[in-house]
């Protein structure tokens, strides 16, 4: 890495975004560029099928898994392929164990379905987090003791706990092989199977080399849309730089820490806070505070977040890397020497993959877009309800056609790859909302290929109603022609 300075950008929470943070771009590479030329023609031959089935999902994460237990539930006989040995993407191996907000502004929860339940079964140890009962609270002192554990924002407390990533992965995991979804681990797509406009399936790599695998109906929740981008399937990539949903690295996690003594210095020592911020950005030219996780002596670090580096480039992803375990050193050993709490810290653990946060954006038949947010509309096709990045906007009505290709058929999307505006962008990557489209996708996916038609012409209705007996919040069509 070069010894110049990154260049640091400030990012302040604001009503159309509730994150604050550093964020830094610096582009140069550990390696020298790649010297590869020319191109290699590989021979044709036969590969084996290894399945049939009704909906494939591709990618386990918070969507992948939701999709794969929602589509099981209707009855589909459903696979999953997950690149990695667990479920729960970024939220387990990615150790982004804070689970954004599920409620309104008033502390009703809007993201149910799948994100109650599995948060419901996980064991009382494994979840921390506000009482219900305060979930909307407006007290000064509640908001101020919450804020610190990301669970209050604007002054209100809301429902965001955190969670053993452990736990979630052999939750996610027994909860879809209760449903009889087929799981295929340590497995990756390589390419779509295209038939005249539709996915038909997939090829894809494993130990034991390339297999094909159809399906009546796939589900792409590789958060890169690399199914439908790689199909021909439209695309967007561009960003909002004032916000921190374009930005990667990889999360860790320091142990042997009190964070009770960590966030009393940050309540009640604040020009002390400050200095530290200060000397962090001093010495190591950006910094990055803790985040609380589900256990006292466990510290949450998201960040430092780089911008300026592709995710879906293998020399920006192996950058990245080099650069947050790098961080991961460094951070612990200023926090050991300097911050309260953290003397006798040591590197716990580093996700096992990289936390991706934007590189491509379906484009669908529908959008959710920022000059939608004040307007409350609920619309005709919804499938969920977002919470609002403030107290100023109602609720997001999300529509199902936001995860329809305009032009491919065969396929559904859902998670950070959605179709949207890159405002939106910021708060519809976050994993509830992820629970929220992964759900609404896979019981689509499953109507779809129950009926034998294409996701494009399910029927909203019966997929409002499946959604609803599954558990998710769906407001009613009456609703949606009295707001319209």
């Amino acid at each position: 890495m070069t010894d110049q300075k990154p260049k640091v950008q400030e990012i302040r929470q604001s009503e159309d975004r509730f994150l604050s943070s550093d964020i830094f771009n610096e582009q140069s590479h550990t390696f020298p560029p790649r010297n590869g030329q020319g191109t290699f023609t590989e021979s044709s031959r036969d590969i084996p099928v290894y399945h049939n089935c009704d909906v494939l999902v591709v990618g386990g994460g918070p969507a992948g898994t939701a999709a794969a237990l929602a589509a099981a539930r209707t009855g589909a006989d459903v696979v999953m392929l997950e690149r990695y040995n667990h479920l729960g993407g970024l939220s387990t191996g990615g150790v982004v164990i804070w689970i954004d907000r599920m409620t309104d502004w008033e502390g009703n929860q809007v993201i149910q379905g799948f994100a109650k339940e599995v948060l419901d079964r996980l064991p009382p140890e494994a979840v921390a987090g506000p009482e219900k009962k305060l979930w909307g609270v407006k007290d000064d002192a509640l908001a101020k003791y919450w804020r610190l554990r990301t669970s209050a924002f604007h002054g209100i407390v809301t429902w965001a706990p955190t969670i053993d990533p452990e736990r979630l992965k052999l939750l996610s995991q027994e909860m879809l092989i209760e449903a009889g979804v087929r799981l295929v681990f340590h497995s990756w797509m390589s390419v779509p199977i295209v038939e005249d406009g539709a996915v038909k399936g997939i090829v894809f790599e494993s130990k034991e080399g390339r297999q094909a695998l159809y399906a009546k109906v796939v589900v792409d929740c590789t958060g890169d849309g690399d199914v439908f981008s790689r199909a021909g399937g439209g695309f967007e990539t561009d960003i909002e730089e004032g916000d921190v949903h374009h930005s990667a690295n990889t999360g860790f996690m320091l142990c042997g820490v009190d964070m009770e003594t960590w966030l009393d210095f940050r309540l009640n020592e604040p020009d002390a806070f400050s200095e530290l911020n200060k000397l962090g950005r001093e010495t190591l030219g950006f910094f990055q505070a803790p985040y609380v996780s589900w256990r006292n002596d466990v510290a949450l670090f998201l960040g430092p977040r780089q911008s300026g580096l592709s995710a879906v480039n293998v020399d920006d992803q192996t950058e990245l890397e080099i650069r947050s375990h790098r961080f991961m050193q460094t951070h612990c050993e200023f926090f050991r020497k300097h911050a309260p709490g953290f003397q006798k810290a040591w590197m716990m653990l580093s996700g096992s993959q990289l936390g991706v946060r934007h590189t491509r954006r379906l484009e669908g038949v529908g959008r959710i877009e920022r000059s939608q947010w004040p307007e409350g509309k609920v619309l005709a096709d919804e499938v969920g309800v977002s919470p609002s990045v403030s107290p100023k906007f109602p609720v997001i009505s999300v529509p199902y056609g936001a995860l329809v290709p305009a032009r491919l058929n065969g396929l559904v999307a859902a998670g950070r790859h959605v179709s949207c505006d890159a405002n939106s962008h910021g708060f519809m990557r976050e994993i509830p909302q992820c629970w929220l489209t992964g759900q609404a996708a896979g019981a689509a996916a499953g109507i779809a290929a129950n009926r034998g038609v294409e996701p494009r012409a399910v029927n909203i209705a019966e997929l409002q109603d499946t959604l609803r007996s599954q558990g998710a919040h769906v407001r009613s069509e009456a609703m949606a022609e009295a707001a319209g």
